[in-house]
């Protein structure tokens, strides 16, 4: 025999084929991919490199995160704020101004006393919200806004209220807004010119004394004080010194402010010899004419129509109680 080597377990042709297959499949795939990749990248606004780096950025702030967070439960980010502070300071970040805005009738000093308690502190440190409270407690202060003008300067805008009356009190003069809200005391000097409203309760219906008088605006520069009489309605006493007791009722009144506007346009009773007007009765109106001692009723004409019943009270009626002829049942 010749000397021929045989040689077992050898690929036979099927294997071979299979293998050259798979390997055209796996080549295919990869250029497959490669492909698809390569066309959404260039849909993308930045490279490849940009990408890997938008990842890398990603990785790194998710464990900075969760280094942060298990830090805070062993006290480190407080030891970091401080050093942060520090760090700010010493690089200027500091309040050294304070810049407030919007005060005009605000004693701007109790402004300061709240915002220069924050100087020479980092901005870091400045609890902007805590001093917002602050100023919201003064009573002019309708809003406030705290910022930060970096470097070194705390800006606070203010909003004031308005004043659009004066309330007596048992003991002072208040100035208020259109809420009822006490802005500050004043005096008789700086009252005058302004209305005033008397009687308790009276602060909470500046608004609905509002509405009435804007009835008959010819009359509203006339009204010089206006008393909330036992919860429920108004006496206006006019810069002539004359009374006019209203009737209860929001309506009611404002149709006998605008009936007796009518009159006054006509009879010209603002500035004549009556002293009082009592309005109210739905059908007359009570006069009261110093030195008359009797009470003459003068007219029969309805309230609905171009003039209501009118009757002269008697002499010792006083302007205050100016209601008492018309209906007894009312003691107020």
């Amino acid at each position: 025999m010749s000397g021929q080597t045989i040689r077992r377990g050898g690929k036979s042709m099927r294997k071979a084929a299979a293998a050259q297959g798979k390997a055209r499949q796996v080549r295919a795939a990869r250029a497959h991919t490669g492909s698809a990749f390569d066309a959404v990248m260039s849909w993308l606004p930045f490279s490849e490199e940009t990408l890997h780096r938008m990842f890398l950025a990603m990785i790194l702030g998710g464990a900075v995160v969760l280094a942060w967070i298990a830090a805070s439960f062993a006290g480190v980010p407080a030891m970091a704020q401080q050093q942060l502070a520090a760090i700010a300071a010493d690089a200027g970040f500091e309040v050294h101004r304070v810049e407030v805005r919007g005060v005009k009738h605000l004693n701007e000093l109790k402004v300061y006393e709240r915002a220069l308690a924050q100087r020479n502190q980092a901005m870091p440190m400045v609890d902007v919200d805590a001093l917002r409270d602050q100023l919201m407690q003064l009573s002019w202060v309708q809003d406030a806004r705290v910022s930060r003008q970096l470097p070194d300067t705390l800006v606070i805008d203010i909003v004031e209220r308005k004043a659009v009356a004066v309330l007596r009190k048992a003991d002072r003069l208040v100035l208020i807004d259109a809420t009822g809200h006490e802005l500050e005391p004043v005096g008789e000097a700086r009252a005058r010119g302004k209305l005033v409203i008397s009687g308790p309760g009276a602060g909470r219906q500046v608004d609905a004394l509002g509405a009435l008088l804007a009835a008959a605006p010819a009359l509203k520069p006339q009204v010089a004080e206006a008393e909330w009489v036992g919860n429920r309605r108004w006496n206006l006493s006019f810069k002539t010194g004359q009374v006019l007791a209203l009737p209860e009722g929001g309506r009611q009144a404002a149709a006998a402010l605008m009936t007796f506007a009518r009159l006054d346009g006509v009879n010209r009773l603002l500035g004549g010899k009556v002293a009082a007007f009592d309005m109210r009765s739905p059908d007359r109106i009570y006069l009261r004419v110093p030195g008359r001692a009797d009470a003459v009723e003068q007219a029969a004409v309805s309230a609905t129509q171009s003039k209501p019943k009118v009757a002269e009270a008697p002499k010792d009626e006083t302007a205050k109680s100016a209601e008492k002829p018309a209906a007894k049942k009312d003691k107020n």
